[in-house]
């Protein structure tokens, strides 16, 4: 933020301009307060605060009893700070829309009222904000702010789903401002400059898909909509609004759910749109593009699979409440629930082995690399841990119906098979990490036995039908590493089995007892720390256990009280302040 100052021509003073980076101020705000993980609340809450602060400093305050609004005009204007007002006042108002716009099950007709109203103050306070600046402020504060509001009516028109034409016309004036404030300034105005007209981008080939100008399926918005930036959310739910009315439509033509032979049909409206969903981000997922795609993409479409089988489940159990004792239909449902749960299963396994492969990717990595966190043999076996577990369950799920199809059968071979495969690799890293804390006999019985385990797999693949390719080819590469580490920790184990004495001979003669010349620290003193006390190759000092002859020390004892004045004390009679028992007339009777 930039004031500039006053300048005398001949005597006159020329008005004050204010220079304000509104792009660059709002960025900055928006990024430090929330919403780089999308908080509106959070933004809001800053917002406010800000506003306060400003209203404060500025003695601007509106009464202590009655509020009485102090309106800012062209003559109220006298420093930046109250531009400021304007620009904050508007922001709180959008992010308290985009607040109400992310509810998790959406606005509902009186929130979504609500929601275009603070939408409606936000154009208010920025149209005033454009038009203080285009008196007050110097040309590309008053271009800025012109942008600003152009944007904010863009998002008003596009909210009520009305006036396309003219919320196209906003968004391409904001684009086009942008677009010429990019070419000048400093660096980073022009990336910031550049990141809004992408994130406008979006919403203008929405706009002219709706206006049909654009030969654009509803489809492709998907890939458009894989950007990210604030303001890109209102476009998202949008977005996501058409989707689900696209899969509403879709779903009329899904009666039924095939799986394992099985034919489950599908009554539920909404289960069949879940299911929809689902298949439908599953097919991105093992799509061509899926290699290109990045592990953190995939992991969070994952997680939109798990949402939307979830929500289908949900559905399904609803429906077995509201079933009754209609048997034929509580069937049907508890077969729907079981094939979804296994799509779940299946989805689960395959999620786990992209964490397996992003793990393996960071095994043999330094941590210098990006400062990335190196991986260890013992997080990839708790991930194996995880695989079987899914194996099992998913195995005891398909397993459980009394009649078993050829379908089912096969499914269970390679549950089988995959299990055996998850179970050498576990070995495996096992026998690495025994071979990592120096156990050579134990990482070499352990890598021989994962030898073996992945044997006995190759050999299963080469008799079953349903062989896979990529499996055969991860079981050879995994004999090999076995036989491999098995031999290097057999050879390593002989070295250091030879050379055992003489090392323990050279250690026991470099060991001290004296703590003469540099004071040595005391094997007593590192109690606390988990460490090799002799024979450590990182110890620079001579190993030793103790210093002799010890130390002496002061034993402390209880003190010693002798009371000799109790004897000579001459304590005063209290007898004249104890209490007499008054007795009667009867009570000297029985005496």
């Amino acid at each position: 933020m930039e004031v500039d100052g006053m300048k005398s021509n001949s005597g006159n003073q020329i008005a004050q301009r204010f220079s304000i980076k509104v792009l660059q101020l709002l960025k900055s705000a928006q990024m430090q307060h929330g919403l780089r993980h999308g908080d509106y609340t959070r933004y809001r809450r800053y917002c406010t605060a800000r506003l306060r602060r400003l209203y404060k400093s500025l003695k601007l305050t509106h009464g202590r009893g009655k509020f009485t609004r102090r309106a800012i005009t062209e003559s109220t204007v006298t420093e930046v700070r109250f531009l400021h007002l304007l620009l904050y006042t508007a922001e709180r108002a959008w992010s308290h829309a985009m607040e109400k716009r992310q509810l998790p099950d959406g606005p509902n007709a009186r929130q979504r009222i609500y929601l275009i109203g603070r939408l409606r103050k936000a154009v208010k306070w920025a149209t005033l904000f454009s038009q203080l600046c285009a008196i007050k402020g110097d040309s590309r504060t008053s271009l800025e702010a012109e942008a600003y509001a152009s944007y904010m009516k863009g998002n008003l028109l596009f909210e009520q789903d009305q006036n396309w034409d003219i919320a196209l016309m906003n968004f391409k004036s904001a684009r086009a401002v942008y677009e010429e404030l990019g070419k000048y300034g400093d660096l980073e105005n022009q990336v910031l400059c550049r990141e809004r007209v992408e994130e406008l981008e979006p919403s203008i080939r929405y706009c002219l898909h709706k206006i049909g100008e654009s030969n654009l399926q509803t489809s492709e918005f998907l890939h458009i909509g894989e950007m990210e930036g604030p303001a890109l959310d209102l476009f998202k739910a949008k977005l996501e609004a058409v989707m689900a009315e696209a899969r509403s439509q879709q779903a009329a033509s899904l009666t039924e759910l095939s799986w394992l032979g099985h034919r489950f049909p599908i009554s539920n409206a909404k289960t069949r749109v879940a299911i929809i969903k689902a298949q439908d981000l599953e097919k991105d997922l093992h799509g061509p593009l899926a290699d290109s795609m990045p592990a953190e993409k995939r992991l969070i479409m994952f997680d939109k699979v798990f949402a939307a089988y979830h929500d289908a489940r949900s559905c399904i159990r609803n429906d077995l409440v509201s079933a009754g004792s209609t048997e034929n239909m509580k069937d049907d449902l508890n077969g729907l629930d079981k094939a979804v749960n296994a799509l779940l299963g299946q989805r689960t396994i395959e999620r786990n082995q992209l964490l397996v492969s992003v793990a393996k990717s960071k095994l043999n990595k330094r941590r210098d690399e990006k400062n990335e966190k190196v991986t260890k043999p013992e997080e990839l076996v708790r991930l194996y841990d995880l695989l079987l577990q899914n194996v099992a369950d998913l195995s005891d799920l398909v397993s459980s119906g009394r009649d078993r199809r050829p379908e089912e059968v096969s499914f269970m071979e390679e549950c089988a098979l995959k299990s055996l495969l998850f179970r050498a690799e576990r070995c495996f890293f096992l026998a690495w990490s025994y071979g990592l804390a120096g156990k050579r006999a134990e990482a070499y019985a352990l890598y021989c036995h994962a030898w073996s385990l992945a044997d006995e797999a190759l050999r299963q693949c080469y008799t079953s039908n349903n062989s896979d390719e990529i499996m055969i080819k991860e079981l050879k590469e995994l004999c090999d590493e076995c036989r491999s580490s098995s031999c290097i920790e057999h050879a390593t184990g002989v070295i250091e089995e030879v050379k055992g004495p003489e090392n323990l001979s050279k250690e026991i003669s470099a060991m001290s007892l004296t703590t003469t010349g540099k004071k040595l620290e005391k094997l007593v003193d590192k109690l606390d720390v988990y460490e090799s006390a002799v024979g450590d190759s990182s110890a620079k000092g001579v190993p030793h256990i103790e210093a002799f002859p010890p130390p002496l020390l002061s034993v402390p004892r209880n003190p010693i009280v002798l009371d000799l004045a109790y004897n000579w004390i001459d304590f005063p009679s209290l007898e004249n302040r104890m209490k007499k028992d008054k007795k009667g007339f009867i009570s000297r009777l029985w005496r």
